[in-house]
């Protein structure tokens, strides 16, 4: 014969407080992580639209050059004369013999624009630029 106790079992539950925490916490680090990714991808481009994308290299620190519809150019942030993107793109090489640029140019920009910007990096060693576009919808 079994003998029951008066002790009445419980039954288990799952504290929420302290999952509802490390949610937020983890929420407020991925935010304040993805804003920092995005100071170099800051400028309002309208990029061209293209069929085929390849999503960008993340293997090596990529230089992102943004051309403007005035034919402005910006890397992080700071605009640049052609003379001083020339020896940023050559210290770059120097220091890294596969460097990966990228050239974001507005689709509104004239073409002779981001030509230029593209010569640039060919003259300096770049060899292969990529011209970043967006998906067709």
């Amino acid at each position: 014969m079994l003998i029951k106790t008066k002790e009445a079992q419980l039954p288990a539950s799952i504290e929420l407080t302290p999952l509802i925490d490390m949610v937020f916490l983890l929420l407020i680090f991925f935010l304040a992580a993805t804003t920092f990714h995005q100071t170099e991808r800051e400028m309002q481009i309208a990029l061209p639209v293209a069929s085929s994308t390849e999503p960008i290299s993340t293997m090596l620190r990529e230089i992102i050059i943004n051309v403007d519809t005035d034919g402005r150019i910006v890397v992080s942030g700071q605009s640049l004369e052609e003379a001083r993107l020339g020896e940023l793109i050559q210290e770059a090489v120097t220091a890294n013999p596969e460097q990966k640029v990228t050239v974001r140019g507005d689709r509104r920009a004239a073409y002779a624009h981001i030509a230029r910007v593209l010569d640039i990096c060919k003259n300096r060693g770049i060899q292969e630029p990529y011209l970043d576009t967006v998906p067709t919808e």
